[in-house]
């Protein structure tokens, strides 16, 4: 990078360019509630409902058990391809660069836009491959954009967890369909250059880089981390995928009021980009004060050390959330929608920003693609969930609220044994004598792969 001021022009274009990116495009999938409340309007998978006596009006938006089926199943095939297909993708990153994988992003990403596009309500088997499109290309397009923080040193997990933020307020990106309709459906991708980070590939701290990849994913480490976010993202996948039969249960099929909760919810996930960075501080905190950064050993396991506040803030936003949602009350619902992107944005954030902290850099996206594939497995209880809803428990899905409260709990373990980990590395280290700290007036090298 150039030095001075033309240095850091070029560093915060690459970081606006990337934020507008993740911010309209990546995680439109997830601003899934808006699109349906558009589909049922247009008759979408309407065929599949047995005739009824009331109006067209309410048909049309209170729907039936198979077309909601139906919806749910758009979005479990693309929200399991949006997290499944990050795992071949990593290993395309690593090894080819971010020219390659934005490349293979970008025609993803148009292909869906035209399928959408082309999709009618006699077409609507375009929507599995078309969302299944946006979504692997979504997340592609994010994979690239993180190593953006590579180039703002000791903001690096505040940039990572902003570019995280940006992704979960993508998802209002319906909204403004759902506003426009029915001629706003076509979204074209940000064909912008590839970022400036060193040439292509990352590159990271080559100290601990020797550990091979099979030794992360098989440390407690590793998987407990992805139990950690396989049963935080069940849970809001689940409620994603419910969120419009769920609307129409609580409003009794009043048509206004689900539009009027559809539209709150969609605002409240363009404030994901505010929230993530507030986890991104909490990962940085210790590099904020008066004393000298730490560097070396040290320095790595001062990171380590701070995600562990980042993790447990994170559990307990999710149990929140949880608990909220299980509330049979509509208006308690503008809470949840309110929990909800808080959690999801520090979700996100904080686990691309963990795995870059507690791994060797140069194996970011074969570990970031393995977690997301091995969470996307798990992500396809929703559907048996789904299904248990609607037949054994008549479509009140209270009980099976309350069995994910308790899933979520699980997630706490992930907190104790990085905690026990960074007690391990400490003990270690103190007994090998082993220096802590690089020398004085080093320059401090580039550790996140992002």
């Amino acid at each position: 990078m150039a030095g001075g001021g033309a240095g850091l022009a070029k560093r915060l274009g690459t970081l606006l360019s990337g934020l507008l990116e993740c911010g309209v495009f990546c995680g439109v999938i997830f601003g899934w509630a808006s699109l349906v409340f558009v589909l049922k309007d247009l008759n979408y998978f309407r065929d599949l409902c047995q005739p009824t006596n009331t109006s067209h009006n309410q048909t049309s938006q209170t729907g039936c058990g198979e077309q909601d089926e139906q919806f749910s199943l758009v979005f479990t095939i693309g929200s399991f391809m949006n997290n499944f297909m990050t795992f071949p993708m990593g290993f395309i990153f690593d090894r080819f660069g971010t020219a390659t994988a934005r490349l293979i992003a970008i025609t993803l990403y148009t292909g869906g836009t035209l399928l959408v596009a082309f999709s009618t309500p006699e077409l609507a088997v375009l929507l599995f491959p078309a969302m299944s499109m946006l979504s692997v290309g979504g997340i592609l397009l994010i994979l690239t954009n993180m190593q953006v923080g590579n180039l703002f040193g000791k903001y690096r997990s505040i940039i990572i967890t902003l570019y995280n933020g940006a992704f979960d307020s993508s998802s209002a990106t319906f909204l403004i369909v759902k506003a426009a309709v029915p001629g706003a459906l076509q979204v074209v991708p940000n064909l912008r250059g590839e970022a400036p980070a060193g040439g292509g590939r990352p590159r990271g701290d080559p100290a601990g880089g020797q550990r091979p990849p099979r030794a992360c994913v098989c440390s407690k480490l590793f998987a407990w981390h992805v139990a950690w976010l396989s049963v935080m993202q069940l849970r809001h996948y689940l409620f994603i995928g419910t969120f419009n039969p769920l609307l129409n249960h609580l409003a009794r099929g009043d048509r206004q009021l689900v539009s009027t909760y559809t539209n709150a919810f969609a605002f409240t996930q363009l404030c994901g980009v505010l929230c993530a960075p507030w986890n991104g501080l909490i990962l940085d905190r210790h590099k904020r004060g008066k004393t000298p950064r730490p560097e070396g050993a040290l320095g790595a396991l001062a990171d380590l050390r701070a995600s562990v506040l980042s993790l447990v803030v994170t559990v307990v936003q999710c149990v929140l959330f949880s608990i909220c949602a299980a509330v049979p009350v509509l208006p308690v619902q503008f809470a949840t929608f309110m929990l909800q992107v808080l959690s999801r944005s520090f979700l996100y954030g904080g686990n691309a920003a963990f795995l870059a902290i507690a791994f060797p850099p140069q194996h970011f996206g074969k570990l970031y693609g393995l977690a997301m594939a091995l969470s996307a497995l798990v992500a396809l209880l929703q559907y048996p969930c789904i299904a248990l809803v609607r037949g054994p428990l008549h479509g009140d899905p209270f009980y099976v609220n309350l069995g994910l409260i308790a899933v979520v709990l699980v997630a706490f373990v992930s907190p104790v044994v990085v905690a026990r980990e960074c007690r391990r590395r400490a003990k270690e280290l103190g007994a090998a004598g082993t220096p802590l700290a690089a020398p004085p007036g080093a320059e401090t090298p580039t550790e996140m792969p992002h």
